[in-house]
């Protein structure tokens, strides 16, 4: 199969010109479609490398095609305005050729369109159906795009662009599509017939292409190749219509025509085989043909006349022993009959049945809207806001009119007294059913009101152990700074306090205010307690009707009423004006009520169609963009404006017509329906029963109103009484917390409080050892100036002075001469017996109160250790015995702390110390108040003896109980407690 070449192209840069015409004819930023003109750059880089036998590469070929049409009506490329040169290579020939005209691109692209047809037709297997197809259609649409060249493309500046050239691949590409066809039909099997009507044509078809490919190769256009091709398929599909015509004959008893044919069709195969034999082996680039080309021209041609011989030889051989009919020359045969069945596909078909804007892609440069286009599309848009403008007034108009006239009549609702409506029981509108639904399932609010309550003793109750504790630790701090004075250098509580004071005295306040809000609430729902459970329990037994009857008649609306207003008793004999019947002729009650009803119905329907049509002129109005129609004529609408636009609006006149007719037959219905309804008030009964209809509507809306406010009511408890639950909730846990920081506070100052006492301990110790080393000293040195031994000196004496007896921590005090401290109360003077020191890990050096160990030698701190490093069960407390303990608990997260109000904690003399990291005993995101120094008790820790009369420790400090499981609750309050003894302390 032929197929033609591609052409080569350079690479041009669209960037910068693009750029350059949009700053100056645009007036826009060349920088914001840097995108549109590199997109542009790759459509054309992408198809230089197209490849010639693919679906893919045509599309790409198209793809930039459908873009330089669109391209060249926004932008002017040519040597005048966008000066781009366009140099592309002769298909054929080779030679480069450049222009400034988009035209000549469009056109070289085309032609590649169809060359990558060509040859991806050329490429198939034709041995499969799907390959026959695909050729098939390929041929055809090669064609197709060669003859858009020819009728669109005039001077062509190239040899593979004449129209000769163009002209002779088409008809190539034809008649290689109609043999595609033929081969498809053969395989099939079809009628000799047909068979020989479909290869006359492709002989015709070929015979045009050898002319044509003749004349190009005498030229040197086209390969040499090229006609020894296009004539072994010529005399190819000569010898197959003869063939095929032969068989047909045959079958229709013309045995003397069909040795005839058949004769010639051996001659057209002879010559068919001697050019194909002719053949080289080796072909050259340019004719784009394979290597085996001439074997399989060959083969085919061979197989072919053998077939023929054949039937020949079988044919003479019939005829003359059996028909004996007269063989006529060639000549005389008829010409067969042609069949044409490959056709040029134009270009608007070639995409038949797929999704032309999916493979062109949107406007790159959609964006950018020539100036006339802006202004022709916002004339348009003006005559066309007109149009709706002009139409939306119509509507108004005969809506406000109708309405206006039914307003003046009273209708349709006053049609309910003529029909008898209010002999019937009243009944529920929606909403108060829809009231009734939203009120059954709501339990009472009574134990809302108790949880609330409770949650808020609950609270009050945090808050006054807190305000207890600290009562508690700050008049113990002050007891203990009384009782010793200046060696109680504890800081006071009450610059500590000072923040759990104010959270704690904002907290009551908030909890007071929460009060009112719960007392307004609360009086609310007492107020509409009984309108509640009606509409619960009317809700819950779907008696909505019921409960609104009920209060119909208590507001003086029931049925009993009688017509001139006053309540009466409901009579059996009172009929509706339906069931009158006057008898005399005349038009009825019934039938008058009937007409109004169907003149009402009739305007309905003509009002709701109305306001759809204009919706949908609206709707179709907002969408109508001309835009890209006034871009895609804008070569050819030039002073023609008005007469597209009008052309344009015309697809809104069928709206207007029935916007039109609409209204016309509301006016006549609107006529009809006046007089009808008059005809019907004249009757005295009618105006009784519609002032009967007044006053039962005022009633009506009386109790609607009501149970309006008892909805509403009820919607404002129900969400006042979420808020007062979400806020007694996040109130909890904030006292919570201030209860753990509170709790914190107070365990770190008895922990500071029970380092301090044991200093102050240490010291009365040290000092007494002290005056017991200065007693002995100055013994010695008495008795030493009163011996009698020369030998012995005072430096002597001193330096043989045996080392005094003191506890690990004890230091000699500088200060011998002072005299001795007062013994206190709580406190034993030093031991008398000066040849002793007291140390602090001996029972002497104890204060009273202190338990008393055995003489074993071993130190307290032994003890500790053998115990497991805690003291004995039955041991008192020694605030010395306990090392500094982090708190064993720590307020959850999220939880805030004691001053989580204040940006900075006080500042307090003991901030120099050294305090316990918070995450020692702090979860992430708890910031506990600033400890006071030294260690607080162990967990469960109890203090002080009630049974006692004095404080057993010293500073009121209590001995140690662990807790026990089978304690009474009075037990488990003082574990809670740990500052119970302390009450006794005076």
């Amino acid at each position: 199969m032929l197929s033609c070449p591609l052409k080569q192209t350079n690479e041009i840069d669209w960037v910068y010109p693009l750029k350059a015409h949009i700053r100056q004819a645009y007036g826009d930023d060349p920088d914001r479609y840097t995108e549109e003109c590199n997109t542009l750059n790759r459509l054309r880089q992408d198809m230089r490398g197209a490849g010639k036998d693919s679906a893919a590469g045509r599309d790409l070929l198209y793809r930039y095609y459908g873009q330089l049409e669109l391209l060249d009506l926004r932008f002017p490329v040519d040597e005048n305005h966008i000066k781009i040169s366009f140099t592309w290579l002769d298909a054929f020939t080779h030679k480069p050729i450049s222009q400034y005209s988009l035209a000549y691109e469009k056109a070289s692209i085309i032609f590649n369109i169809s060359a990558v047809l060509s040859c991806h037709a050329a490429n198939q297997n034709r041995f499969e159906d799907a390959g026959l197809k695909t050729a098939y259609h390929s041929f055809q649409a090669a064609a197709g795009m060669f003859t858009y060249i020819n009728e669109n493309f005039l001077h062509a500046p190239s040899t593979d662009l004449s129209r000769d050239t163009v002209k002779t691949l088409i008809s190539i590409m034809l008649a290689q599509g109609q043999e595609v066809f033929l081969q498809k039909q053969i395989a099939d099997g079809k009628k000799v017939g047909l068979l020989a009507k479909l290869a006359s044509q492709a002989s015709y078809l070929y015979a045009q292409a050898v002319e044509g490919v003749q004349e190009n190769a005498q030229k040197g256009v086209f390969d040499k190749l090229w006609v020894q091709v296009a004539q072994v398929k010529h005399r190819f599909s000569s010898s197959l219509a003869q063939y095929y015509q032969a068989l047909a004959d045959d079958d229709a008893n013309a045995h003397g025509m069909a040795v005839a044919r058949l004769q010639a069709a051996e001659v057209d195969g002879k010559d068919a085989l001697r050019i194909a034999a002719a053949f080289p082996s080796s072909v050259s680039p340019n004719s784009n043909l394979n290597s085996d080309t001439g074997a399989c021209l060959t083969d085919a041609s061979r197989k072919h006349l053998a077939n023929v011989q054949e039937r020949l030889a079988a044919f003479n051989k019939d005829n003359d022993f059996i028909y004996h009919q007269n063989i006529p020359a060639e000549t005389t045969l008829s010409v067969i009959p042609k069949l044409p069945a490959a056709k040029a596909i134009p270009v608007s078909e070639l995409y038949q049945g797929q999704d032309i804007q999916r493979i062109i892609g949107p406007d790159i440069f959609q964006k950018l809207v020539p100036m006339s286009v802006t202004e022709s599309a916002s004339l348009y848009d003006e005559e066309k806001a007109k149009l709706i403008r002009a139409e939306a007034e119509n509507v108004e108009t005969a809506n406000g009119e109708m309405a206006a006239s039914l307003d003046y009549l009273k209708l349709p609702g006053s049609l309910n007294i003529l029909k008898g409506g209010m002999n019937q029981e009243p009944s529920a509108d929606e909403g108060f059913r829809a009231w009734c639904e939203e009120l059954a399932g709501h339990e009472p609010f009574g134990k809302a009101f108790e949880q609330l309550l409770a949650d808020k003793s609950t609270i009050n109750g945090f808050l006054d152990r807190c305000t207890k504790q600290l009562d508690m630790e700050e008049s113990i701090c002050e007891k203990m700074r009384s009782k010793y004075g200046a060696d109680w250098t504890q800081q006071p509580s009450s610059r500590l306090t000072s923040i759990l004071w104010s959270d704690i005295q904002s907290y009551r306040g908030a909890i007071d205010e929460a009060s009112n809000s719960d007392t307004q609430l609360l009086n609310t729902a007492r107020q509409h307690e009984s309108d509640f459970d009606e509409m619960r329990s009317a809700g819950e037994t779907d008696e909505a009707d019921v409960l609104y009857q009920r209060a119909m008649q208590k507001a003086g609306g029931s049925r009993s009423r009688g017509r001139n207003g006053v309540t009466s008793p409901a009579s059996p004999q009172e009929s509706s004006l339906l069931d009158d019947d006057y008898g005399e002729g005349g038009t009825t009650v019934p039938d008058q009520i009937a007409k109004v009803e169907d003149l009402l119905k009739r305007l309905s329907l003509i009002k709701r169609d109305r306001m759809q049509v204009l919706k949908d002129l609206k709707e179709k109005a907002q969408g109508d963009d001309i835009s890209n129609v006034l871009i895609l004529n804008k070569k050819s609408i030039a002073n023609h404006e008005s007469q597209l636009f009008q052309a344009e609006l015309e697809k809104y006149r069928s709206h207007q017509n029935r916007l039109l007719q609409g209204t016309h037959k509301q006016t006549v219905l609107m006529k009809e329906l006046t007089k009808a309804y008059g005809d019907l008030l004249q009757d005295k009964r009618v105006r009784s029963e519609q002032l009967r209809y007044e006053n039962f509507t005022k009633q009506r809306n009386q109790v609607a109103s009501k149970y309006k406010r008892v909805f509403q009511a009820f919607n404002g408890l129900v969400d006042g009484l979420v808020r007062a639950k979400s806020f007694y909730s996040e109130m909890k846990d904030t006292v919570e917390s201030l209860e753990k920081n509170v709790d914190t506070f107070v365990s770190n100052r008895r922990s500071e409080g029970a380092q301090l006492l044991g200093q102050i301990e240490r010291d009365k110790a040290n000092h007494s050892g002290g005056q017991a080393d200065r007693e002995r000293d100055r013994l010695r040195d008495l008795m030493e100036r009163m011996s009698m031994d020369p030998s012995s000196s005072p430096a002597k004496a001193s330096t043989s002075r045996p080392p005094t007896l003191s506890g690990p921590s004890q230091t000699q005090d500088p200060y011998s001469n002072k005299s001795q401290p007062p013994a206190s109360n709580y406190y034993p003077r030093p031991p008398s017996n000066p040849n002793t020191a007291p140390s602090l890990h001996s029972p002497a050096g104890l204060p009273r109160g202190y338990p008393q160990h055995a003489a074993t030698g071993a130190t307290q701190g032994e003890r500790m250790g053998e115990a497991g490093g805690l003291p004995s069960v039955n041991d008192p407390y020694n605030p010395m015995v306990y090392p500094f303990q982090s708190p064993l608990s720590a307020p959850p997260p999220g939880q805030g702390v004691y001053y989580h109000n204040h940006v900075q904690a006080p500042h307090h003399p003991y901030s120099q110390q050294t305090y316990p990291q918070n995450g020692q005993y702090s979860q992430q995101g708890y910031v506990p108040p600033p400890p006071p120094p030294g260690p607080p008790p162990p967990s469960q820790m109890m203090f002080g003896n009630p049974d006692m009369s004095h404080p057993s420790g010293p500073g009121g400090y209590a001995y140690h109980q662990p807790p026990r499981q089978n304690e009474g609750a009075a037990t488990q309050q003082e574990q809670h407690d740990p500052w119970a003894g302390l009450n006794a302390w005076k």
